[in-house]
């Protein structure tokens, strides 16, 4: 998921360096949510596997 954020985020590079602001507003929205999405379940599986592991009780 964090790699389609990265492309979401280059397509919007791309698309503002040519002028299209508004494909470059969408792209790096779509990039942004992406992002957090791809910490939330990092952070997430983190927890998951600490507990998993033991060392949080």
């Amino acid at each position: 998921m964090l790699k389609w954020a990265l492309i979401f985020f280059v397509v919007s590079l791309v698309a503002a360096l040519f002028g299209f602001t508004g494909i470059a507003a969408g792209a790096a929205a779509v990039a942004k949510i992406l992002f957090y999405i791809a910490v939330a379940l990092f952070v997430l599986f983190l927890v998951l596997g600490l507990f998993a592991a033991g060392t949080l009780r």
